[in-house]
Formats: structure tokens, C-alpha cells, sequence
């Protein structure tokens, strides 16, 4: 079941960051951030109060700010580090980030056999490979700094999120949504608003802002069950799913790469979920 929650994760992720990225060539990437993230909030609180998950402790609320914080940081160096038009360096480092919380939950003990270990390296490596990788014309070090800068920013979000949820996986995502929405705000008045996003593009920003939440409640779940170690790993192949429906709507050409990684993608989750 731990599985299952952390593959929809990803699948929840990936969705959110192809709908993302495909209204982001029109607005401000940090506007289309913050409104999403405001709309997680309101769908983050209403989910918490139908499941009567209230009790907020300051572990809770401690966990969830500081991975609501190293995300958005995440992100900021991320979205930074594309506009260098570096996508091929930026994304593939970035998505190394899960390497960081996997790392924390070994060293706290956590045990894996050695065809689920094997199983992992291919799925760590087929999400670095399906993410683009290209560095045949060298790498700078701006967009270096920023991709490392994405990748410790969401692995130290990610390992806040895995403590917060062993408690309470919903009301940790709230929190974060919370300690980011302060940031948000004071982003929109320093900007005098969303960058133009209106009405009509609401359809996009709730489909992306509920998606968000849902793939981060469903990695709290997972890791809630089963061993953090390899929820974290099968949710961190969210870049298999972004690429899918890249090839599949958008027609994008794939690279020798991009197949490679997602045959490795499943073979990995095959070892993971037979062992």
C-alpha cells in the first residue's frame, strides 16, 4: 500500500509540474507558484477538517514549516536555474534531492534487501536520466550552484515532511502550506499581484494547486506505513510522469536518454515491489 501511495505521488507530481510548466510560458513561474500554493492552503485546511486530523503539536507545526520553507527555496533555486536555459543540468541534479532523505532514513536504521536496494539505484537513476541530462557543452557554474541549491532545498523538504507526517501526514502539508503562503503573500505585494494570472486560468491553478497537496499527502501516507527509504524514492519518479504526458499531448520528442531511464523507472519499481 506504501508503494501504491508513494507511485501516486508521483504521478500526482508529475501531472501538476506538466500543467505547471505549460502555463508558465505564459505567466511569471514564481506567480503561478504562489497562486497554487495558496490554493492548496484552502484545499489542504478543508481536507483537514472533513478528516478531523486537528491536533497540532509543535513537532507537527516545526516539521511542516521548515519543509514548506526548504521547498519554496527548492523551487526559487529551481525555477532560477531554468532560466539559465540549462534545463538538461538543472533538472536532472534537482531531482537527486530524494538521495538526501533516503540517506537520513538508513542512517535512522531503516533496512532494505539487496534486490530492493538494487531496485532503488535503478529507479534513482532512471529519474536523473528520464529528467534530460545534458552536459556535452559543459557546465556552467551559475546553474550548477542553482540545480544543487534545488536538490538540497526539496531533500531537506522532504526529510521535514517524513518527520512531520509520522504524526499526522494531512495536517503536515498543511503546515507547510501555511509557512509558504506568508512567503507568497509578501511575494504578490512586492509584485502588486499574480503577474496577470485571472479567472480564466483558475481552471489550471486548482487542478495544479489540489494535485500538489494530494501527491504531498500521499507521500505523507506512504511514508506514515511503510519504510520512508523507499517511498521516498518511488515518489522522487515524478519526472517519468512529467515527461509522459509531454510525449503524449505535447508530442515532445524523446531522447535515447529520457527511454533508457524509463526502462530503468520500471525495472526498479518491479525489484521494489517484488522484494
Amino acid at each position: 500500500m506504501a508503494s501504491l501511495l508513494a507511485l501516486l505521488s508521483a504521478a500526482l507530481w508529475g501531472s501538476s509540474d506538466f500543467e505547471g510548466g505549460r502555463i508558465s510560458k505564459r505567466y511569471p513561474a514564481i506567480s503561478v507558484l504562489g497562486a497554487t500554493q495558496l490554493i492548496s492552503l484552502v484545499f489542504g485546511l478543508a481536507l483537514t477538517i472533513a478528516v478531523g486530523e486537528t491536533e497540532v503539536t509543535p513537532k507537527i507545526f516545526l516539521a511542516g514549516a521548515a519543509a514548506g520553507l526548504f521547498g519554496y527555496i527548492g523551487l526559487i533555486c529551481l525555477y532560477a536555474g531554468l532560466s539559465t536555459g540549462r534545463m538538461g543540468v538543472v533538472s536532472p541534479i534537482s531531482s537527486l534531492s530524494v538521495l538526501i532523505p533516503m540517506t537520513v532514513a538508513l542512517i535512522g536504521g531503516e533496512t532494505m534487501s539487496t534486490l530492493t536496494a538494487i531496485g532503488c539505484a535503478l529507479a534513482i537513476i532512471g529519474g536523473f536520466l528520464t529528467s534530460g541530462p545534458e552536459f556535452s557543452q559543459g557546465v556552467s557554474i551559475k546553474p550548477l550552484l542553482l540545480a544543487t541549491g534545488a536538490a538540497l532545498g526539496f531533500g531537506s523538504a522532504l526529510t521535514f515532511m517524513a518527520i512531520g507526517a509520522a504524526e499526522a501526514p494531512i495536517l503536515t502539508m498543511v503546515c507547510m502550506r501555511i509557512a509558504t503562503a506568508f512567503v507568497t503573500i509578501a511575494i504578490a505585494i512586492r509584485k502588486k499581484g499574480f503577474g496577470g494570472l485571472g479567472r480564466k486560468n483558475l481552471p489550471s491553478l486548482i487542478f495544479i494547486g489540489i494535485a500538489d497537496f494530494a501527491a504531498n499527502a500521499a507521500l505523507g501516507l506512504a511514508v506514515n506505513i511503510g519504510p520512508v527509504a523507499i517511498s521516498m524514492v518511488l515518489g522522487a519518479l515524478y519526472p517519468v510522469f512529467t515527461v509522459l504526458l509531454a510525449f503524449f499531448i505535447l508530442h515532445e520528442r524523446l531522447h535515447k536518454a529520457q527511454y533508457i531511464g524509463g526502462i530503468a523507472a520500471v525495472i526498479g519499481v518491479a525489484l521494489i515491489s517484488a522484494f
